[in-house]
């Protein structure tokens, strides 16, 4: 009780001491007898010896303050609805949503494909970014069962037409090609027309991806959109085996000619094109035809983000105890979206390629063959014939088959590579102009 009162007692002088303070300094704050101002000098402001009189006019004061700023309150909040919406209007800032690149997995027969998406999705950043499709033909339950165990984590597509294609008697054997193209054709239109995508990255199911994968695919999105020189982005080098690349250059990426596959970036406007077109067979070397590619090319890196595992399928492990399987995968995250890619543009690129051609030294097959070469490099290696590109590919390593005229990782008919630890360029002279396809 006795706390209580003292703390009444307390606020109560409080206020008191408060409230003449308060009164002092308004008296204090009058202007003095004669001062000009912006009106005339009212002398019955003036302080008297009436302190209660005083005090009443002060508190006149300000009742009639407080009317005035009521007022001025009362006129802001009419204008309120003048201003709400230009508030709306400028918290309406349009940021671009990020684009969805889907993921098709091509699958057929493999439970194996365990695998291919066990690693999709440890490393997909992102379920809404990169929704992950499997479209499998063949109708193999085996491999069906292990699909469906992901639940939602994919979507399970089924290839209705699992019927025989009717093909030449000297086809027979290439039975299975026409199925594969069938199939992509099928899987694509789901993609494009049914889930109404903008892109794609096809990968198919014996394939294994690197960490960065994602990550490369995200940022060369806008640069595949917007150069119409560009119709793919591959995640493939097919001369990527250990000790063909340079390993201190993760982020080298380049143009080429050739079409990769192995994992690649599809735009919605240019499967449109392809389409009504598109081929009951080998699929992919009718894409490296000049009446598809139209004298464009495709981004590829210097170290791929793709690993193939599958030595068995229809093409019978062609290429894969030679070449495939010693393929190096990329180990090193690079950031490729915070790097400036623009010199990855038709011109820009082609003048500086040409320039880092050209002007190495010319070397010979026996100096390159023999480890006979003086100095870091690059150094240039010329062909002037389609017998001695094959012969020089072969002996130093390198795929040597060539489609359409086109040699693998080709750019202006320049093959670049590792060798002994110096960038070659195997290369033809000076003015080349076109590719020849009879050189197939």
């Amino acid at each position: 009780m006795f706390r209580k009162r003292s703390s009444l007692i307390l606020c109560g002088t409080f206020l008191f001491v408060t409230w003449n303070a308060v009164l002092v300094l308004l008296l204090w704050g009058r202007a003095p007898p004669g001062q000009q101002g912006a009106g005339q000098w009212d002398p019955a402001s003036m302080p008297t010896d009436d302190v209660v009189g005083d005090v009443i006019r002060v508190a006149d004061s300000f009742e009639s303050e407080l009317v005035k700023q009521k007022e001025i309150l009362s006129q802001i909040l009419s204008h309120r609805s003048l201003w709400k919406p230009a508030n709306r209007k400028r918290a309406k800032v349009n940021v671009p949503s990020p684009p969805v690149i889907p993921i098709l997995v091509v699958a057929c027969n493999r439970v194996t494909v365990r695998r291919c998406l066990d690693k999709l999705l440890e490393l997909r950043p992102s379920a809404e970014l990169h929704p992950i499709i499997v479209s499998q033909d063949c109708g193999h339950a085996a491999t069906a069962d292990v699909i469906a165990s992901y639940g939602d984590k994919v979507t399970h597509l089924k290839q209705p037409d699992l019927s025989d294609i009717p093909v030449r008697p000297e086809h027979k054997k290439f039975q299975g090609y026409y199925k594969i193209s069938r199939h992509y054709r099928w899987a694509l239109n789901q993609v494009f027309r049914t889930l109404s995508h903008s892109s794609v990255v096809i990968v198919e199911d014996d394939l294994e991806v690197a960490p960065d994968f994602f990550e490369y695919f995200r940022a060369l999105h806008p640069v595949l959109q917007s150069d119409p020189t560009l119709w793919c982005v591959s995640a493939w080098n097919d001369n990527g085996r250990d000790g063909m690349v340079d390993p201190g250059q993760p982020a080298l990426l380049y143009r080429t000619d050739f079409f990769p596959g192995l994992g690649w970036m599809l735009l919605r406007e240019t499967w449109e094109e392809l389409e009504p077109k598109w081929p009951s067979s080998f699929w992919d070397d009718w894409m490296r035809q000049p009446e598809q590619r139209r004298g464009r090319a495709c981004v590829r890196p210097e170290i791929s983000r793709t690993l193939t595992f599958g030595r068995q399928g229809v093409s019978l492990g062609q290429f894969y105890d030679k070449y495939l399987k010693f393929i190096k995968l990329n180990s090193e995250f690079v950031p490729f979206t915070k790097l400036d890619l623009a010199y990855l543009q038709e011109d820009a690129y082609r003048t500086s390629f040409n320039k880092q051609v050209y002007s190495a030294a010319v070397v010979t097959y026996e100096d390159v063959k023999q480890g006979r070469l003086s100095g870091p490099g690059p150094f240039r290696l010329q062909y002037s014939s389609k017998d001695s590109f094959k012969v020089m590919a072969k002996n130093l390593g390198i795929m040597d088959d060539l489609k359409s005229g086109v040699p693998r990782t080709g750019y202006r008919g320049v093959v670049t590579f590792f060798y002994r630890g110096r960038r070659i360029y195997l290369a033809p002279p000076p003015g080349w102009s076109q590719y020849d396809p009879t050189w197939s």
